[in-house]
């Protein structure tokens, strides 16, 4: 019995710091970073400030793990698009595609994540972050490359050049307005295939290497 109550309480602390992680989500997502407050969490999550505190520390603790955790979930999804292609080429195509659809699917939160002023140990995690994606995106051009369908390059500074234009042009301060998901799925395929181009692949589109994307919380995926 005291194992059993053991797992309880091991779940129910693990349920409670993703209440806390959702919370504070949610609140990034409408109002950025520099809205991710204690108070305005544990309001969010129903709970006391001090039970925030007790999972994390600070604000800072708080964000960088929020940061850590959409991490790892993007990527995991970026890599699975990817791995599902038949080939290399199209698992660049998959993985930009994938990226710029999820990144403009989620925009206020992914320019919170990225782009948004921060405090400096927020901002280690968060290049952390875009590291991961370049490289992540560096392996899918570097295969492709490989494989003789890109000309050589220098893959270090292609790949994060690609996730910049992606993040400037369809999230950033300067990027358009995309209201109807008709106009953000023709954004995605803009976006990946100035990408493409830009690495070498100029016949992406007759190469049915851009096809109908399928926006995350679109009732398709």
């Amino acid at each position: 019995m005291a194992y059993r109550r053991t797992e309880n309480v091991v779940r129910h602390l693990a349920e409670r710091e993703q209440a806390i992680l959702d919370a504070a989500q949610a609140i990034a997502t409408e109002g950025g970073m520099g809205a991710v407050q204690i108070a305005a969490v544990a309001a969010r999550a129903d709970i006391a400030a001090g039970t925030v505190y007790r999972y994390f520390p600070s604000k800072t603790e708080l964000i960088g793990e929020l940061i850590e955790a959409l991490a790892t979930h993007e990527l995991a999804a970026i890599r699975q698009a990817a791995d599902a292609a038949p080939g290399p080429l199209s698992a660049l195509a998959a993985t930009i595609a994938t990226f710029a659809a999820r990144a403009l699917h989620a925009r206020r939160l992914t320019w919170a994540v990225t782009g948004e002023p921060v405090e400096p140990q927020v901002n280690a995690v968060r290049l952390d972050f875009r590291q991961m994606l370049a490289a992540e995106l560096e392996t899918r051009i570097k295969a492709a490359a490989g494989g003789g369908h890109l000309p050589e390059q220098d893959t270090s500074m292609a790949a994060p050049a690609i996730i910049g234009a992606i993040l400037e042009g369809l999230v950033g301060p300067l990027a358009p307005s995309h209201d109807s998901e008709a106009a953000q799925r023709a954004a995605v395929q803009t976006a990946t295939l100035l990408a493409l181009r830009a690495l070498g692949v100029v016949d992406a589109r007759a190469r049915g290497l851009v096809v109908q994307c399928v926006l995350p919380g679109s009732g398709a995926g």
